[in-house]
């Protein structure tokens, strides 16, 4: 029988953040690594894996070239000691399978193998996620190790549609030196999870983030508050184009508007015209200014005409609930 491996999903364009994220975890080992997935051997110790804070997802698998249903179903201790390994490392009441054929006989009794020795009812929105498939033409079955995914953070009790996923926001916050940065201004802050990510990774660092619009802060306020940084972050009401004075920063971040999130009839050059020119003012020296935003080729035609350098680009994709998928880039500045 294949042995059993770990695989780990992320945004795809963020494995070299996600690469680099493992290397701090000398007991999470890497087997395989694709541009949307990395599979690790199965001796990786799950509670360094679960602590990983650029990944959204983490499974069980087994691979091989016979693993089909019809397998399974013949050889049902295959998914069972997948689903027993998830026992050992969360609770869970309900489950979900993805396989295709959902009516054939081999899924019936694939189905009633998992009710009736674990007890788990299924259900469309499930703790459990498992699934049949091949991947990278290959067979597979995994199951996620976790009731949730790791993308899922406790401190997210308010969002707002659209709003920045944390494994990106951890992403963007790995390119701003906060190891040595002490100030961290969060332009457009949302609902704050650039400014929470940036807290957990630098409890010392002075976080202040505004936005124009006062409901966005209101929950932002929630969400830091859970996640008990409220006295380390200081919000403000403030419209960009007047240049709110809230001093020097070591690091900039920022998830700018674009898409659905531009009221109608805004003016989105001007707009970015006055992120980059306001960045420059309050930016110090040696300081970094990180972005995300669909609309780069605006914000790097501006940047090219300021005083800041682009030293790297991280080219993304987001799946939507629409046909297509968004692009977005994180682009990551210094000054020249």
């Amino acid at each position: 029988m294949s042995p059993i491996l770990l695989k780990l999903t992320f945004v795809p364009g963020l494995q070299e953040v996600v690469l680099a994220e493992i290397a701090q975890y000398p007991n999470v080992r890497v087997f395989e690594t694709h541009t949307e997935k990395i599979y690790l051997d199965a001796t990786s110790s799950l509670s360094d894996v679960g602590a990983l804070r650029s990944v959204l997802n983490v499974y069980a698998i087994r691979r091989g070239d016979r693993l089909n249903p019809s397998e399974i179903s013949d050889h049902k201790s295959i998914l069972g000691d997948l689903v027993d390994t998830a026992l050992k490392n969360d609770t869970f009441r309900t489950y979900h399978l993805s396989c295709a054929g959902s009516q054939s006989d081999e899924i019936r009794k694939i189905h009633h193998f998992i009710t009736t020795r674990y007890k788990l009812v299924l259900a469309e929105e499930a703790d459990m996620e498992m699934y049949i498939g091949k991947s990278l033409g290959v067979w597979e079955v995994g199951v996620r190790l976790t009731a949730r995914p790791l993308s899922v953070r406790d401190y997210r009790v308010a969002n707002i549609k659209g709003g920045l996923n944390p494994t990106t926001a951890y992403a963007m916050n790995t390119f701003c030196r906060l190891d040595s940065a002490k100030s961290y201004l969060n332009i457009f802050s949302g609902s704050g999870t650039l400014l929470v990510e940036a807290g957990i990774t630098n409890s010392e660092l002075k976080l202040v983030g505004f936005d124009t619009n006062g409901t966005s802060i209101a929950l932002a306020v929630k969400n830091v508050k859970k996640a008990g940084l409220l006295k380390s972050v200081t919000f403000h009401n403030a419209d960009i184009a007047t240049r709110p004075a809230l001093g020097k920063f070591d690091a900039i971040a920022s998830d700018l508007p674009f898409g659905m999130q531009v009221s109608k009839g805004e003016d989105l050059r001007a707009l970015y015209a006055h992120f980059v020119e306001y960045s420059e003012s309050v930016l110090k020296a040696k300081g970094v200014l990180v972005v995300y935003t669909s609309e780069h080729a605006l914000l790097e035609s501006l940047l090219a005409q300021s005083k800041f350098k682009i030293v790297k680009t991280l080219d993304l994709t987001v799946p939507t609930s629409g046909a297509n998928n968004l692009h977005p880039k994180i682009v990551v500045c210094v000054f020249k």
